[in-house]
């Protein structure tokens, strides 16, 4: 019987390896793009970086030390240099599958960094699995630009997993209908007609603002912006700005908000501040044919008929008055339920003297 040589005997006492199968090794060296395993077979295993991770350009030796283990899939006994090609981030993905498998079947929300935004929506890697997001489930409004969503970390369920044809799609949309529904309908049990709300601005328009209360969105009509007038809602506001406001109204889903508050309400103490017979000063607002509405203050406006502006004739207010022109009147009239004041700069102005007819001559 011969005997084996030490060659032979070495040879028979490493194991052997599949294509295919499960290896564990250690770390015996590691480059910028390359790691070696000792994996106890006659050849060693090579990890190369793209085997490693689907990041690229990173440094492998400050993502793994000598000494450290490591498990790897065997994707060639032989790479051409008599070496084992091993892969980390398959033996990663195929654990991933089977994670995202498990998420698929118990509808679990995930969450992951986006790895790429593509044209047609946005790529996650989970635990080396990729998944990819439709544009049309990564909101619930439309978004031509998904940049913004770059390196981020989003939630998601996956909707679809069919990894035979690389098919793994998460949807993120049904996730913020679903949180805004339950956030909606615990905003209108809370909220009452008269309630003092904040939010934050969502959206300005020539008609208003839309306001994002948290749930739902409520509406800052222009004309319930001040008690005064508003020529244009983006000039009061813009968006992210955050504001307090009323209830004014619910109807089903709509909520009409309010910034006049009853506190601030100028015509509460008007009836004592404007009493026929007080002067007052304020500014022209606008001017008709007829005469021109000066505003008090805020929310006050009075009525300067073309009569009243002086006791010598006047065609039309803007032959003798401006657009915020600063004036001084007299009250002749005062209507609360109406809401209206009569002014008049006559009344202050002294009569002219009278004139004097010339004695007869009897002579």
């Amino acid at each position: 019987m011969s005997e084996l040589s030490f060659e032979q005997m070495l040879e028979e006492s490493l194991k052997t390896i599949r294509t295919g199968e499960v290896v564990t090794g250690k770390v015996i060296d590691v480059k910028e793009d390359e790691i070696v395993l000792n994996i106890g077979y006659k050849s060693d295993g090579i990890i190369t970086r793209s085997e490693y991770t689907n990041e690229s350009g990173v440094d492998l030796r400050n993502l793994v030390q000598a000494g450290d283990e490591l498990e790897a899939k065997v994707i060639k006994v032989n790479d051409g240099e008599g070496q084992v090609a091993l892969s980390y981030k398959r033996l990663a993905a195929d654990r991933g599958n089977k994670r995202l498998e498990e998420a698929y079947e118990n509808h679990e929300i995930l969450t992951a960094k986006v790895a790429q935004v593509l044209d047609g929506g946005l790529s996650v890697i989970v635990d080396e699995a990729r998944i990819f997001i439709p544009a049309s489930l990564v909101s619930d409004v439309y978004e031509k630009d998904l940049s913004k969503y770059a390196n981020q970390e989003i939630e998601f369920v996956i909707t679809e997993f069919n990894p035979k044809r690389r098919r793994v799609i998460g949807d993120r949309k049904q996730l913020i209908v679903s949180r805004k529904a339950e956030m909606q309908k615990a905003l209108f049990e809370r909220i009452a007609v008269g309630q003092t709300v904040e939010g934050t601005v969502k959206n300005v328009t020539d008609f208003g603002a839309f306001i994002d209360l948290g749930g739902a969105d409520g509406l800052l009509h222009i004309s319930e912006m001040s008690w005064g007038r508003v020529e244009s809602p983006k000039k009061v506001f813009k968006v992210g700005d955050k504001v307090t406001a009323l209830i004014k109204d619910i109807n089903g889903e709509k909520i009409a908000l309010s910034m006049k508050f009853p506190e601030t309400n100028p015509w509460a103490n008007a009836a004592e501040k404007y009493a026929a017979g007080n002067v007052v000063t304020g500014k022209v607002a606008r001017m008709t044919d007829f005469g021109a509405f000066v505003e008090l203050e805020a929310g006050v406006d009075a009525l300067l008929h073309v009569s009243q502006i002086s006791r010598e004739h006047v065609a039309k207010p803007a032959d003798v008055l401006t657009i915020g022109q600063e004036i001084t009147a007299k009250i002749v009239d005062f209507n609360e339920a109406d809401r209206k004041i009569s002014l008049s700069i006559k009344a202050l102005e002294a009569p002219a003297p009278a004139v004097e007819a010339p004695e007869e001559d009897n002579q």
